[in-house]
């Protein structure tokens, strides 16, 4: 099975480039010989074959052992499909349900009665639609001056995905604040990117504090502390009393003993985080650091 696992990944992973290049070649004008369409359609095939295979044996030794109908399922998919392939499916369904909620209005994602709003996007809405105005430009100017139509196909979608991408990134972190439980949880997020829980019986205290990190986003360091930043800023350090294991953007696992994200209005949020009354007495005075 392991050899049959490995083969369906690299066939995909092969087949892959091999479809978008077909695809550019049609939309550019350029004839595709009949022969190039069936190997195509029969290297497809096959390889939806073995991944089907590859799914119905897993889901058979899954139950086996004595999961239910629809865990077994997953357990199935979880071991044919690697981890950042499942992560990267996943963001592009949070982004396009995002985007719709912040198009349809329909309010915060994941926000219950009681619980207490922590908003962080409007720090780098700025950034993102000065960033988006220059990948509108950019698309119209290179759809005007590239005269090679394959070229061109490429590009226009390219800058297309690119001006979507950055829209439904802002957008998410819009309607997916960080979001304080009428219990005390903590629940961090950034967008489609993260999601990261911390029960409130873990949270030993909380205070603002103002600091510029350098390190990579959502990754621990040796002191185990995890930096959420907006426009590189972080106003607000939760520490724990045990650390809190979370998954990063493409679904490495990582661990953390202290979190400092940015919160629009910190005071407010320390403050909620208290009145919870899980959370012990800490300083709520600002340090620039």
């Amino acid at each position: 099975m392991k050899a049959l696992r490995r083969a369906v990944r690299w066939g995909f992973a092969t087949l892959a480039p091999c479809e978008v290049v077909i695809v550019l070649c049609v939309a550019g004008g350029v004839r595709v010989a009949p022969a190039v369409w069936l190997a195509a359609e029969l290297a497809v095939l096959v390889l939806m074959a073995g991944a089907t295979a590859l799914v119905v044996l897993d889901y058979r030794r899954h139950r086996r052992t004595g999961l239910h109908r629809r865990s077994a399922f997953l357990a199935a998919i979880a071991d044919s499909v690697p981890v950042s392939v499942r992560k990267l499916i996943s963001h592009e369904i949070t982004l396009a349900t995002s985007l719709l909620r912040w198009v349809t209005r329909r309010g915060p994602h994941g926000v219950r009665d009681g619980d207490h709003l922590v908003p962080y996007a409007p720090a780098q809405s700025a950034t993102m639609y000065g960033l988006l105005f220059v990948c509108v430009v950019e698309t119209v100017a290179l759809a005007c001056v590239i005269p090679w139509p394959v070229v061109h196909a490429v590009t226009l979608v390219l800058d297309l995905w690119g001006c979507y991408f950055l829209l439904a990134l802002h957008t998410s972190c819009v309607v997916r604040p960080h979001v304080i439980g009428a219990d005390g949880a903590l629940r961090l997020r950034y967008g489609a990117l993260l999601d990261i829980r911390v029960p409130a019986d873990r949270i030993a205290c909380a205070r603002v504090d103002r600091r510029f990190p350098d390190g990579k986003p959502a990754a621990a360091d040796a002191s185990g502390v995890a930096d959420l930043a907006v426009a590189g800023l972080t106003t607000v350090t939760v520490e724990l009393t045990e650390p809190v294991r979370y998954v990063r953007v493409l679904g490495k696992q990582a661990e953390a003993r202290a979190f400092r994200f940015y919160a629009d209005d910190p005071v407010s949020a320390v403050a909620a985080l208290r009145a919870a009354g899980r959370s012990r007495p800490g300083p709520v005075n600002a340090s620039d650091r």
